[in-house]
């Protein structure tokens, strides 16, 4: 069924190809050289106590970096933002307005890179970096509210198959222990490319976006788990008209994402070791996940696989369900076994194939959610939009 009010769009995966999550900034279109309205403020990105970045009531930015020996200081996002240089040392400059959300960027001195000191640290496209919120009208979703809250906890875990100890995050609702006998379903939440399992936490907020989806009434509570899925491509480019194994198809000379080591960490390592550790409901009928863009692909090659541990799928920007994927063969077992099916995308996104896809499956007989978030791109904005639209979907026995 098609949503009502906003929609999610995920950026489909073209020829198979994932790509970086929001690894460039979007931004609106160029607007006329008009001086900005002076009504800016820091950004709520920022480090404690720090004035710099700032956003206007336009959506701009204005930075300021203090480098009074540098001879060049520059913001590389949003077709590159040359800073001028004031007399008491430090650069300055603002943006055209951007889209609202949050946004990572990347500042260079003298040709180096750096992080702004003003900005919190934030990692994604591959590294620990720069970001700025811009002030969205549906903020509320996801802000700071004085409900009852959840804890984001920090796990490590032995995993045989790498032989490492690795590190997920678990957010557990606010009643979790209060009543110790309850158990609860799990959602398993995962990043894109070149992030990693404090993504969901940090950039996406999803620890409030439930929190204030429960205070509402709007969710049930459940459990989320967010795992690093990786970021290994399978053996470089794909020779030309060789096949894919192991990970997602993709045009000839594009690289192609192996996920075959991540499924067996989850349903070997983490599945079992989320069991044995939080009062779970460990049943195909509680267990759902999702994912964004190289993650909702993760979320598609691994669900449809097994189809016996997950009922609830999410592809966020990561691909869509085809009619004649395998996993449909039997569409009426299919309709047994698969409670939510669930695409989104941002507006500015590819959505054609994805659209397609939700047609087709409508006239299957599966009920499919299609989400469009508006006036959004490949970027965090859409996909926290995604998932406040999603939780109020699952498990709903």
């Amino acid at each position: 069924m098609k949503a009502a009010s906003m929609g999610f769009v995920l950026l489909p995966l073209l020829a198979g190809q994932i790509a970086l999550a929001q690894a460039t900034p979007s931004q609106s279109e160029p607007s006329p050289a008009v001086p900005a309205l002076e009504d800016f403020k820091p950004a709520s990105s920022n480090q404690g106590g720090k004035e710099f970045p700032q956003v206007n009531s336009e959506h701009r930015a204005r930075f300021r970096i203090v480098a009074p020996r540098a001879q060049s200081v520059r913001v590389l996002e949003w077709g590159g933002i040359a800073l001028t240089k004031g007399e008491d040392g430090a650069w300055v400059g603002t943006t055209r307005p951007l889209d609202e959300g949050f946004h990572y960027y990347r500042i260079t001195v003298d040709g180096a890179e750096v992080p702004d000191p003003g900005s919190k640290s934030y990692f994604g496209a591959g590294r620990w970096g720069s970001a700025i919120e811009i002030p969205a009208l549906d903020e509320d979703s996801y802000a700071v509210k004085d409900v009852p809250h959840g804890q984001l906890r920090q796990n490590l875990y032995s995993s045989r198959s790498t032989n490492t100890t690795r590190r997920c995050f678990v957010y557990t609702p606010p009643d979790y222990d209060k009543d110790t006998g309850k158990r609860y379903p799990v959602l398993y939440l995962q990043h894109g490319a070149f992030e990693d399992e404090t993504g969901w936490g940090n950039q996406g907020r999803a620890n409030l976006i439930l929190d204030n989806l429960i205070a509402a009434g709007k969710s049930r509570p459940f459990i989320i788990v967010m795992d690093n899925g990786g970021n290994n491509f399978a053996g470089g480019p794909r020779p030309a008209g060789g096949p894919a194994p192991g990970g997602t198809g993709g045009a000839p000379g594009r690289p192609r994402f192996d996920f075959s080591a991540f499924a067996k960490i989850m349903n070997e390592e983490l599945i079992p070791f989320i069991d044995a550790n939080y009062r779970t409901i460990a049943d195909q009928p509680h267990r759902a996940m999702a994912g964004l863009s190289m993650g909702g692909a993760q979320t598609k090659q691994i669900t449809l696989a097994n189809l016996d541990k997950f009922s609830h799928i999410g592809l966020f920007s990561g691909g869509s369900i085809a009619a004649n994927d395998p996993a449909l063969a039997d569409p009426a077992a299919f309709r047994q076994k698969v409670k939510v099916v669930f695409v989104s995308y941002g507006g500015k996104e590819n959505t054609a194939t994805a659209k397609a896809n939700h047609e087709a499956l409508e006239k299957l007989g599966i009920r499919n959610t299609y989400y469009e978030s508006p006036n959004t791109a490949h970027e965090w904005q859409t996909w926290r939009r995604s998932l406040y639209q999603f939780a109020p979907l699952v498990f709903q026995d």
